[in-house]
């Protein structure tokens, strides 16, 4: 392994790192052409907890859709919102709607597996989620357990500091 370092010349390595450098950036532009394309900051979610069983298990990737927010929100639609003042999505169920036309369209949400509706997870003075400004999409697609990924990346930091050494090196010692 130490020999192959070596041997590597400062132009080779070089190119090894641009290419790890394009690999990165074009994975970071479909990301963001996703996220034109369905109108939406996070097109697709991960889902972490076991409050939407049995629809979607946890480590479910959700593929979202946010390009039909000025037609009507169903009930039964399962939509993706962010709280005001937290960073982590919450996947949910709309259970009732108020408003509409002229008037925002709001809505209340609830878990399939929790017992109550969403208004404790909705930030302190909010009692209903405004269509337009909390809704990140609604779910249009899934795939199942793919996202465990994500969620042993999230609860074992040092998992993430291994991989990276290990496409460091992948990068570093591949000859092509």
């Amino acid at each position: 392994m130490l020999s192959t370092l070596t041997a590597l010349k400062p132009r080779a390595l070089l190119l090894q790192l641009l290419n790890f450098a394009l690999v990165l950036s074009t994975a970071f532009m479909m990301w963001k052409g996703l996220s034109v394309a369905s109108n939406s900051p996070s097109p697709i979610v991960v889902v972490l907890s076991g409050s939407m069983e049995p629809a979607f298990q946890r480590g479910d990737l959700l593929f979202l859709w946010n390009r039909n927010w000025r037609e009507d929100t169903k009930v039964g639609e399962v939509v993706v919102y962010n709280v005001r003042g937290k960073d982590i999505p919450i996947v949910h169920r709309v259970v009732r709607k108020f408003g509409g036309g002229e008037t925002p369209l709001q809505l209340l949400t609830k878990g399939d597996n929790n017992a109550a509706d969403d208004t404790e997870l909705y930030a302190r003075d909010q009692k209903y989620l405004n269509r337009k400004e909390d809704v990140i999409g609604s779910v249009v697609g899934y795939i199942p357990f793919v996202g465990y990924v994500t969620i042993l990346l999230s609860e074992y930091p040092w998992l993430k500091t291994a991989m990276l050494a290990i496409m460091g090196v992948t990068v570093v010692l591949q000859r092509e």
